[in-house]
């Protein structure tokens, strides 16, 4: 019976994941990044089934199985997104330091291709062998579609600021691409600070959550083995009914505090077609 609505449950949750990732892909980045977010499913669904019959089979409860499988379903990807949050200011940090090292290239009358490949060996270790497959890339691709290439690669909007003023300089003859590259160096300097301050806010958030998750269930855990007769009103279908609205109230209370958790991040400024939506 747990086994067969363990079952049921993760049928449910793999179409609704499907359906979130495909509408947030769609929102954000459009399909090729849906696609990645669904490729990330079956790593879930396998998390979440498992957590589900051990916690179905360790109570006897339908209700507790569906709720074990859909924590299992929703915290990982709320630990991945947080690497990600991570990854993406040290990305920043990367993108402003590379800039101010070709504003400082071209400052020594280089052009822009004798710039790009002049940084590629020392550009921050973030983003360096992106810079190196620019610089590669340009003996044989055009450079506007060699920089499209490298925004691509590297998926950040304040990157792509970066490369959109690259590409007005090598496709439009733009002038004062050292002092632009210096304050788009300075504003993502401004932006990766804001980031960690807000990061390390929330952080204390995550912090709270991990503790209440902890005492939570390693209370119950701890009356399931020693005092098992505790739980015997839940084993009753009106218990059943009475634990789901428990558990309905438990993960309001979740998803509000991994919404307080999320960062949101500004939309990309250059998209290439096969990114784009229909």
């Amino acid at each position: 019976m747990i086994a067969i609505a363990a079952v049921l449950g993760a049928g449910i949750g793999l179409g609704v994941a499907l359906i979130v990732a495909g509408l947030r892909g769609r929102a954000s980045n459009g399909p090729l990044s849906a696609w990645r977010r669904i490729r990330l499913v079956p790593r879930r669904l396998a998390i979440g089934v498992a957590c589900g019959l051990i916690v179905g089979i360790a109570t006897g409860w339908p209700v507790a199985a569906l709720f074990a499988l859909a924590l299992g379903l929703v915290l990982p990807d709320g630990i991945r997104r947080h690497r990600v949050q991570g990854r993406a200011a040290s990305r920043i940090e990367a993108v402003a330091a590379w800039a101010e090292m070709l504003r400082d290239a071209m400052a020594g009358a280089a052009g822009l291709e004798s710039a790009l490949v002049a940084t590629a060996p020392a550009a921050p270790l973030a983003i360096r062998s992106d810079v190196r497959e620019l610089a590669a890339s340009l003996t044989g691709e055009r450079i506007g579609t060699a920089l499209r290439n490298f925004a691509d690669r590297v998926a950040d909007p304040t990157c792509d600021l970066v490369v959109a003023a690259l590409l007005m300089a090598a496709e439009h003859q733009g002038r004062q691409l050292g002092e632009l590259l210096g304050a788009l160096a300075a504003s993502a300097r401004e932006d990766a600070a804001m980031r960690l301050r807000v990061e390390a806010g929330r952080a204390q958030i995550r912090g709270d959550l991990q503790i209440i998750l902890v005492t939570v269930f390693g209370f119950v855990a701890m009356l399931l083995l020693v005092d098992r007769a505790y739980y015997t009103p839940y084993d009753s279908p009106l218990g059943q009914l009475v634990l789901a609205a428990i558990a309905g109230i438990f993960a309001g209370a979740l998803a509000l505090l991994l919404r307080l958790a999320r960062l949101s991040v500004p939309h990309r400024l250059l998209v290439t077609r096969s990114e784009e939506t229909p």
